[in-house]
């Protein structure tokens, strides 16, 4: 017979946790069944002897998530501006004032004037095509891998694709265009090498089973050396529709990166249909924007597939705010002065044990510019704080850099430097520090 003293005995049952007022609001806010967990983990705890049965109930208040999603909320400290990772582009605030807004019944497809059906989106739509007045028509679809697979579905059914074997690039995770093109039934007419492809060897492929001619801005990586590539002005007039994929979605040319492809100088220099991505530089939610020829989009946007790839209305409301708002986080931190960033990190440091103020190098990341650096400043902590920040709340991800945990402040917003600070601060009094 057990101990009637174990103190395993006097952890509280659980309707009597779930009758405590703060775990019972949290009931309403988070859901029964996730208190319920969150309730079972600190029971376990105290029959583990972690904590002891009297703390129960607070520990299950102190361990409640703060929203029903498992996703948290973490400081990029990285110096990666687009970080796959991490969720790509950061949201503005009016994204996601926007977001909020049109989490109810709104009017995304329908006309409050005539109280009848209208285009999906229709708001979003204008505000993608001003701000690409090059464009005589746009589509979005949920990324830009859904672009061109939809690209590929209702220009090339059954046809050839013409494109240059430098730009047959992987896109992540394994993904590769393509075996992307390929599952939409079309088949790949590789041209050129490598790294030399000329503009005879695409007028030497075309033919009558071309559907289109797709250049591909290898936007991961960048080759050097003994190369050479063909410009969209030269692609051109061929008799063929020419598709574009710039990727890292600039609508138009960037001072900071004049070698990032946009998408109004790749109509203007003669694409029929441009794609690109709404979560990289853009800075918007994930998106596949489809931009040009307005009969092409058209031919696009009515495929039966486009509907399967259609975006949601927060993704709607998400994309118009970013175009029609003030500049997102994506576009603040590409333009930060380093001198500002400078000047932060040693405030920061000097409050902070075993913080010290460095100078170091940011990347736009995303598949985005990948030969740009970016001059930056942060701190630099010993190695052992990296895990330790990781593990804190909210999370900080910095990188671990010459056996230092670096903490780059040009994808800190000025507004987190506190919260930031907190964190190491907490780093710093627990075993971090030991």
């Amino acid at each position: 017979m057990s101990d009637v003293t174990d103190p395993r005995r006097r952890v509280p049952r659980t309707d009597a946790l779930l009758a405590d007022p703060r775990l019972a609001e949290a009931q309403r806010v988070l859901g029964r069944e996730l208190v319920k967990s969150v309730i079972a983990a600190a029971q376990q705890a105290a029959r583990a002897g972690e904590i002891a049965p009297e703390r129960v109930a607070d520990h299950a208040v102190a361990t409640l998530p703060r929203t029903a999603s498992g996703l948290r909320p973490v400081l990029n400290a990285t110096g990666v501006v687009v970080h796959t990772n991490l969720g790509r582009a950061p949201l503005s605030p009016a994204a996601l004032d926007a977001v909020v807004a049109a989490g109810g019944a709104t009017d995304v497809e329908f006309d409050l004037a005539t109280g009848r059906r209208a285009r999906r989106g229709r708001s979003a739509l204008a505000a993608l095509a001003r701000a690409v007045p090059a464009a005589g028509g746009v589509h979005v679809v949920n990324n830009n891998a859904a672009a061109l697979l939809l690209t590929a579905l209702a220009l090339a059914p059954g046809q050839e694709i013409v494109i240059s074997r430098g730009e047959m690039v992987e896109i992540g995770d394994g993904f590769r265009i393509p075996d992307l093109l390929a599952s939409a039934g079309a088949r790949l007419r590789e041209v050129g090498t490598t790294n030399r492809t000329a503009l005879a060897d695409y007028t030497g492929a075309i033919g009558p089973d071309t559907g289109f001619v797709l250049k591909v801005h290898p936007s991961n990586f960048h080759v050097s050396g003994f190369t050479s590539a063909v410009a969209v002005r030269e692609l051109a007039g061929l008799g063929v529709p020419l598709v574009v994929d710039i990727g890292s979605g600039l609508l138009a040319p960037h001072p900071l990166l004049p070698d990032e492809p946009d998408a109004t100088s790749a109509l203007r220099d003669g694409a029929d249909l441009v794609t690109a991505s709404g979560d990289k530089l853009l800075g918007g939610p994930q998106a596949g924007l489809l931009v040009g020829d307005a009969a092409l989009v058209e031919r696009l946007r009515r495929h039966p597939a486009a509907r399967a790839l259609r975006v949601d209305k927060l993704t709607l409301a998400a994309l118009e705010a970013t175009l029609v708002g003030p500049p997102p986080p994506v576009a603040r931190a590409l333009r930060t002065d380093v001198a500002a960033l400078r000047a932060r990190a040693q405030r920061l440091a000097a409050g902070l044990p075993d913080a010290e103020m460095v100078d170091c190098v940011a990347a736009v990341g995303g598949g985005g510019a990948p030969d740009v650096a970016l001059p930056s400043a942060g701190l630099s902590l010993p190695e052992r704080y990296a895990a330790a920040l990781r593990a804190g709340d909210p999370p900080v991800v910095g990188r671990v850099e010459a056996g230092r945990c670096l903490l780059d402040l040009r994808t800190v917003a000025p507004d987190d430097d506190e919260l930031l600070a907190t964190a190491v601060r907490a780093c710093s009094s627990r075993a971090c520090s030991s």
